[in-house]
């Protein structure tokens, strides 16, 4: 099977590590699947050091040099199907597919209602199969307009990483000049109002009544980042928050970490939290978006309703003095997520879904 994915985004977020991970699995497989991206994006520039074939091309020009370039890849009938892993990506291969008897795949992975556009509609209409990356990402599709027949819920997989070792971990908190005693929280996400990392400084300055060592480290980058600081500022814990900006060698983060918590209001899925949990961190989260399907509340970590200080604080004062709560629940979510959400899970139940529509237009 040759299918070919694209993908117009030019920063690295989830989306474009899922494609990565979808391609790496693919080849793998022994299926020479091959990437269109956007020019000097990081998913490019990935994909290209792990040997996949990559055709660059420019995102602009309402995404007509994208959708030229799909085109000419279908001309010669070796592309058996596309798969579009973001929105961009949608539009541009709905230009270039037309009315070509090529199999048409859209990865959603937004909560966001479908828009009531003609040309929004017509290309989710044209599309064999749309892939949520959750039920709620699905149940959203379908309530706006999504053909339900054609959505089906392909869960986002993580690769499950050797647990850190003792020497890791302090290894970790000396980089981030964390003290051993020191309780250290920490989030890996955008600095997006949404993803409510303002709420986790809040509870911070209430923790700290209770745990005057207690720590926040806030991996990632983004609009809010100077807001965030000021806040900081403004309850005395500049020296509290590390503010550490986009981190690469993110498993620095994770080996450091007691606590992880995702304070987002809007969530489709999180491979951040997928990440914490697959290293058996203690994780807390908002029952918020899909977030529930991803963390069994008291079983593989903990759900509280939303924004609100005394709430989260009582929640991480909980995982902080139960080391045998801890424990369970790290250990628990590590389970979990070699049982429904790694890399293979992801790559088997897409490969299902190609196999699917290729049926259908044969």
């Amino acid at each position: 099977m040759i299918p070919l994915i694209v993908d117009l985004e030019t920063e690295w977020r989830g989306g474009q590590n899922q494609a990565l991970l979808l391609l790496k699995g693919l080849y793998e497989r022994g299926h020479a699947a091959e990437l269109v991206s956007a020019h000097g994006s990081s998913l490019s520039h990935r994909a290209k050091k792990a040997g996949i074939h990559v055709h660059s091309v420019s995102r602009g020009g309402f995404r007509l040099p994208a959708a030229a370039r799909i085109r000419s890849l279908l001309a010669d009938g070796r592309i058996e199907l596309v798969h579009a892993n973001e929105a961009h990506a949608v539009t541009a291969a709905w230009l270039a597919l037309g009315n070509r008897n090529v199999p048409f795949v859209i990865s959603r992975r937004v909560g966001f209602p479908l828009r009531k556009g003609w040309v929004a509609r017509s290309r989710y209409r044209r599309a064999d199969c749309i892939l949520a990356n959750s039920q709620w990402v699905a149940d959203q599709a379908v309530a706006s307009g999504a053909p339900s027949e054609k959505v089906r819920v392909v869960y986002e997989g993580a690769e499950v990483p050797a647990l850190p070792t003792g020497t890791q971990r302090a290894e970790a908190r000396r980089h981030w000049g964390v003290p051993e005693d020191a309780p250290l929280l920490g989030c890996v996400g955008v600095l997006l109002p949404d993803k409510g990392q303002a709420w986790l400084i809040r509870a911070l300055a209430e923790l700290r009544k209770d745990f005057p060592n207690a720590r926040l480290l806030l991996a990632g980058d983004g609009p809010c980042r100077r807001e965030l600081e000021t806040l900081a500022r403004q309850r005395n814990l500049q020296e509290a928050v590390i503010f550490a900006g986009f981190v690469r060698a993110v498993e620095t983060v994770y080996a450091a970490l007691d606590v992880f918590l995702l304070p987002s209001f809007f969530e489709a899925f999180n491979n951040s939290l997928l990440a914490a949990m697959a290293y058996q961190i203690p994780s807390i989260a908002f029952r918020r978006g899909a977030l529930p399907e991803l963390i069994e509340d008291g079983q593989s970590g903990l759900i509280v309703s939303g924004p609100e200080v005394e709430e989260i604080s009582a929640a991480v004062r909980r995982v902080l003095l139960d080391r045998t709560l801890a424990c369970h629940l790290g250990e628990a979510a590590r389970a979990r997520v070699i049982a429904n959400f790694t890399a293979d899970h992801m790559v088997e139940r897409t490969l299902e879904a190609y196999e699917g529509v290729l049926g259908r237009v044969a």
